[in-house]
């Protein structure tokens, strides 16, 4: 038998386009890959100087190619005030620390540091291999440079498609796209959700508009690529209103309320080391949506449709 949940938001949705960007973005494409590295059988005082003369605060311990720990300005200043300088790194460091994928969401990042407050973290390819390390600052930088890119590439395709709705002479006007979700492909997840936003702002669909449906998109799409075997995502989009469905061939949800609250999933491990399966997907979309129904089916499938208004819903 099918749980249906209808949700009905009517306060006002509200995501930055730095939101929707740091769900876009690589953290590849934010991470510093000149990585200063020190072996375990540096001594702190030799860590201080390398902090003192690169102006870091923080760095990868590796030994035989492989990270092995992190040392940071934390460490050195206890080892200072406890007279320790002659110590070695291997000694005082952190030993198999947290780390993000190169292949990650940048948005996976933000949510580390605001959730671990850590200063720093490595960044590792699939293999385990270190490949660069990740500050805040970094995550900044990054996003400033996306806007400034995304404004100038955009203004054009959306001179030509935004009047698209005005040229259009018909008492009622739909544009449909469909977009086809492979299960278990993370190599190509957000390419779906991606591929939609930069279509709609092209049609020069209102920016807050289209970070909303971005974000509620690429939530639906990585439900599909985690736990279904196949999916799709279909995105009517009319003057005052975007409709997006998200159906799949899955298991399906036994307990939907369950599945609404922030943090529960049902990923398997090997997913979450991968980065992806935090429990936040549902309650993402609920926030994106102006009207949200769910409804699924134990061993057939779930469906979920997403409702956003572009224009003052009729009361």
């Amino acid at each position: 038998m099918s749980s249906p949940q209808s949700i009905r938001n009517v306060q006002e949705k509200e995501v930055t386009k730095l939101q929707e960007l740091a769900y876009e973005l690589k953290i590849a494409q934010a991470m510093t890959t000149d990585v200063i590295t020190v072996s375990p059988e540096t001594t702190m005082a030799e860590f201080r100087e390398i902090l003192r003369a690169n102006r870091i605060s923080g760095t990868p311990v590796v030994e035989g190619g492989k990270m092995i720990g992190i040392i940071s300005i934390e460490d050195l200043i206890k080892a200072l005030a406890s007279g320790e300088l002659e110590a070695k790194v291997g000694e005082k460091m952190t030993p198999n620390p947290e780390t993000l994928y190169a292949d990650e969401p940048l948005i996976h990042a933000v949510s580390k540091f605001e959730r671990l407050g850590y200063g720093r973290f490595p960044v590792i390819d699939r293999d385990g291999n270190l490949v660069g390390i990740i500050v805040q600052g970094d995550i900044v930088r990054a996003l400033l440079r996306q806007l400034e890119i995304e404004y100038h590439e955009e203004e054009i395709h959306r001179y030509r498609a935004s009047h698209i709705f005005e040229d259009i002479l018909a008492d009622q006007v739909t544009l449909m796209f469909r977009y086809y979700i492979e299960g278990g492909n993370f190599t190509k997840a957000g390419d779906a959700s991606s591929q939609l936003k930069r279509t709609l702002t092209r049609l020069g669909i209102d920016p807050r508009i289209v970070r909303r449906v971005a974000i509620a998109s690429y939530e639906a799409e990585m439900n599909i690529v985690i736990y279904a075997e196949e999916g799709e995502i279909t995105a009517e989009v009319r003057p005052e209103q975007i409709r997006i469905v998200a159906a799949d061939k899955g298991p399906g949800i036994p307990d939907i309320e369950k599945a609404m609250e922030p943090g529960f999933s049902t990923a398997p491990e090997w997913v979450r080391e991968l980065g992806f399966g935090a429990g936040m997907g549902l309650p993402n979309i609920q926030n994106c949506a102006d009207e949200m129904k769910l409804e699924s089916t134990v061993g057939v499938g779930t469906r979920l449709e997403i409702l956003i208004y572009s224009q003052p819903a009729n009361p």
